[in-house]
């Protein structure tokens, strides 16, 4: 004797809304629109940014085939040489296990060495090679580009205050107060 199943068929239709029901839902509005504007969360709007600008970042680079992560280790190995992954990933704001994943691509690339560190064996110091200072200069240019959108319209005023507000953003953080 064969049991049948009862059907899911109302509840599935009821917890579904019928496509004209959505049409009475409000648009999603635009960035810079709504609470995507002037009249949204700073918190959110400061996301929305970001997300922009990572966009732009990785248009940039795409043709040189780095991502936007390598680039960031790519930069801090470039700032401070032989450093330590651990250093780059606090310095990058990456996890320690996206910068592993990060420097044996970058290696596999031939972009960086890496040799033990003289004191401590199990660290190991990071350096970037001649092709690795070629592949920095060049996602730097296009870096520059992506700059320059940002800075437009702005007076050396008005970026002096949007720099120091973001850095007063990040500064508690870094001491562990917040």
């Amino acid at each position: 004797m064969s049991k049948t199943l009862p059907s899911k068929g109302k509840k599935a239709a009821a917890a579904h809304p019928a496509p004209e029901a959505l049409s009475d839902a409000l648009p999603i509005p635009r960035p810079g629109e709504g609470k995507r504007g002037e009249g949204g969360y700073l918190a959110y709007l400061l996301r929305q940014a970001s997300a922009a600008n990572r966009l732009r970042m990785e248009r940039q680079l795409a043709d040189l085939g780095v991502t936007l992560p390598q680039f960031f280790v790519l930069t801090m190995l470039g700032a401070y040489p032989g450093i330590s992954g651990a250093d780059v990933a606090r310095l990058a704001l990456l996890t320690p296990q996206t910068v592993s994943v990060i420097m044996n691509n970058l290696e596999k690339m031939g972009a960086i060495s890496r040799t033990p560190h003289p004191v401590h064996g199990r660290i190991q110091t990071i350096a970037l090679t001649d092709a690795g200072h070629t592949m920095l200069a060049a996602c730097k240019e296009r870096a520059k580009s992506v700059d320059q959108q940002l800075r437009a319209g702005l007076s050396p005023e008005e970026e002096g205050i949007i720099r120091r507000w973001l850095v007063s953003l990040a500064e508690p953080l870094e001491a562990g107060t917040q």
